[in-house]
């Protein structure tokens, strides 16, 4: 078979696939503001000075408000949310349930990170008082994986219970008893925590409004380049007719 028999590829293809790359990299620098506008929303609201709200049954909770709970730590049923650094340290986010005064509710209170070490200086420092107590903090939620393989909380294990990025079902399932659908992040000045440095995520609104920029610019050189290949393709045939 010679050459001039070997099938070539349309004249049209990399003007399609050009055009999909463009369409593509508009959709994530699209994607990227929108993820901007949404980090500088968390950031307004967690620069909110207002006071703390007492927590009642019928509250519309949003989130990072600041909310005050009456209730008693559940030292029995603790869990360590493995896998979190901080400074470059391994360690836990310490989750523990709050029973609410007056109340059948189940709160999840993030206690703080506690770094890792022996099951024993662990345990000792788990101990929390079992009488009643107000507590301070801001409606958050748990720390999230992108993606992660099997079960969040083995089942059968002792208490306090190791979880790999659980989701509020998983620690209800654990519990056995529903929880509210947040979690406290207790105030950095209460007294029975750990360390505690809650922020909207460190990678601020302005980083995805630049990543956007970067993603408009591949899109608007790839479209350049489309338009300028094309006009080179019909200028050879005219040349070519003439």
């Amino acid at each position: 078979m010679n050459q001039s028999s070997k099938k070539s590829v349309p004249e049209w293809l990399p003007f399609v696939v050009g055009f999909a790359l463009v369409v593509q990299f508009a959709a994530l620098g699209g994607w990227q503001i929108s993820r901007g506008l949404e980090k500088r929303a968390q950031q307004e609201l967690y620069s909110d000075d207002a006071g703390f709200t007492d927590w009642t049954a019928d509250l519309a909770v949003r989130p990072y408000q600041r909310l005050r709970f009456r209730g008693q730590f559940d030292g029995q049923r603790q869990f360590l949310l493995d896998n979190i650094i901080l400074n470059n340290r391994y360690g836990y986010y310490v989750l523990t349930p709050l029973r609410i005064d007056n109340d059948d509710s189940v709160l999840l209170v993030n206690r703080g990170f506690m770094e890792r070490a022996d099951d024993a200086a662990v345990n000792a420092a788990l101990v929390v008082d079992p009488a009643s107590i107000t507590v301070h903090g801001r409606a958050g939620s748990l720390p999230r994986a992108g993606y992660k393989m099997g079960a969040a909380i083995t089942p059968g294990t002792p208490w306090p219970k190791h979880a790999v990025y659980p989701t509020l079902a998983d620690v209800s399932a654990a519990l056995g008893q529903d929880v509210l659908p947040f979690v406290l992040l207790l105030e950095p000045d209460e007294t029975f925590g750990f360390v505690r440095y809650w922020m909207p995520e460190e990678m601020g609104p302005g980083r995805h409004f630049a990543y956007a920029l970067q993603w408009f610019a591949m899109g608007a050189a790839l479209a350049a380049l489309l338009a300028w290949h094309f006009r080179r393709r019909r200028a050879e045939r005219r040349g070519g007719r003439g």
